[in-house]
């Protein structure tokens, strides 16, 4: 099997853990490349449902290597415990390993995160305030502290000085926050560097010799394409790489070295936090209720209701264009088998201009108003579906008409949570 990236499509949510939990055992080595414990990914196996943060989901199969690469940025006390309930339900961790380039969140991170957002009032980005963003400017900023910096405690506390000379007077003098000393902070990390130091490596050169060696990488994607500080729907972003391309920067592994692209694309689309989303339908709607109760659109990691609306067919195409995309996903299509006709977005109309793909422009996608084409449903239980064929006319053709909007092959439909619930359609 070659080497693959999984990434999501929309603005999250996809169901990116249930399908990289799929493929993960066709693959050596599943990669988480950036972000951090502000993603969240769920995985149903039997009766029990994980709900993984920092963990790549490969972690659920021992043949499997799970590596926390260099983009991600890790909260010790959130990955430790992350660890200790995997133990506790019986899922070994002995193959995790944590890069140790990987960035740390600290205590001062949460709390200007918290404060930045309570600064910008209305205008907030609708962050997770677990310190994600503050840790990446501290990175950019390079007064960043790095997992391999926990083992060695002179080195600790000397860029921990460098960074409170820094951070405190941002906490007293700017928002009124209790400050730091390098002392409180070693007595609480020195605790987390015992824990973690068997699982940090050098994780490039542990990759590149696993490809030198003929095995095969999956790297998993958090977040999506629309929230790429690059590529998404800026301010309303997170601050990391999360297309496909960050994939190389956050691995430590050449380009060349990637042969697929396989994003995973909602069958309607969600959104958590702020921002323009052109389909919304409001949760008093009666559509956009049953999407969200149907589909049971609350957040892992927050538990915020996400807001909910129509499959959007430019944000399709745009995300094809811009991940390079080989392959893609389509999950929770059996959601939809509870509407008589569903309206699809073919393009947007941005000031009496027709978009198919989205507007570089945020003021314009600010504005822009979906073109639906309204296409029957099926009204039919597809959850017990397992080949293509087996799908209604009308479900069929909902999956031609994304795979025509998006420009790519629709390879696996997801017709449930459960991993047996999964069309594998030419993924293999």
């Amino acid at each position: 099997m070659s080497s693959a990236v999984l990434v999501g499509t929309q603005w999250g949510d996809e169901g990116k853990g249930k399908i990289c939990d799929l493929v993960a055992p066709e693959f050596d080595c599943v990669v988480r490349y950036q972000g951090g414990n502000n993603a969240g990914h769920t995985i149903v196996c039997g009766d029990k449902k994980f709900g993984l943060h920092l963990v790549p989901s490969g972690i659920m199969y021992e043949n499997v290597t799970p590596v926390i690469g260099n983009g991600v940025v890790v909260d010790p006390k959130v990955l430790i415990e992350e660890i200790d309930m995997l133990e506790n339900e019986g899922v070994s961790t002995k193959n995790l390993k944590v890069s140790g380039n990987a960035h740390i969140i600290m205590p001062y991170h949460r709390d200007l995160d918290g404060a930045f957002e309570e600064c910008l009032g209305k205008n907030n980005i609708g962050t997770t305030k677990r310190g994600i963003g503050p840790c990446y400017q501290d990175k950019m900023a390079r007064i960043g502290l790095r997992m391999q910096d926990l083992l060695d405690e002179g080195i600790f506390r000397e860029r921990c000085g460098i960074a409170l000379d820094r951070i405190n007077p941002q906490l007293e003098k700017l928002f009124n926050l209790p400050t730091y000393t390098v002392d409180q902070l070693w007595d609480e990390f020195s605790a987390y560097a015992e824990r973690l130091r068997p699982y940090i490596c050098e994780s490039s050169l542990l990759l590149n010799n696993m490809l030198e060696e003929g095995k095969s990488i999956l790297f998993e994607g958090a977040q999506a394409t629309l929230l790429d500080i690059d590529h998404g729907t800026y301010p309303y972003v997170t601050s990391s790489n999360c297309t496909a391309g960050g994939s190389v920067t956050g691995s430590g592994v050449g380009m060349k070295n990637i042969d697929r692209v396989l994003g995973i694309m909602k069958a309607y689309i969600t959104r958590v936090g702020m921002g323009p989303m052109p389909t919304e339908l409001s949760y008093d709607d009666e559509f956009g209720h049953k999407l969200t109760e149907i589909g049971g659109e609350y957040g892992v990691t927050t538990g915020r209701r996400r807001r909910c609306g129509w499959f959007d067919g430019p944000i399709a195409r745009y995300s094809t264009r811009i991940n390079g995309l080989t392959d893609i996903a389509l999950t929770k299509l059996d959601v939809l088998s509870a509407f008589d006709t569903i309206p699809v977005c073919v393009a947007y109309d941005c000031d009496g201009v027709r978009y198919t793909s989205v507007p570089e422009h945020q003021a314009l996608f600010a504005k822009a108003k979906p073109v639906y084409k309204e296409v029957p449903g099926w009204r039919e239980d597809i959850t017990g579906c397992r080949s293509y064929e087996e799908l209604p006319q009308a479900a069929r053709d909902y999956v031609d008409l994304v795979e025509e909007l998006a420009g790519c092959r629709v390879s696996i439909i997801a017709v449930g949570p459960d991993r047996e619930q999964t069309i594998m359609r030419s993924w293999n």
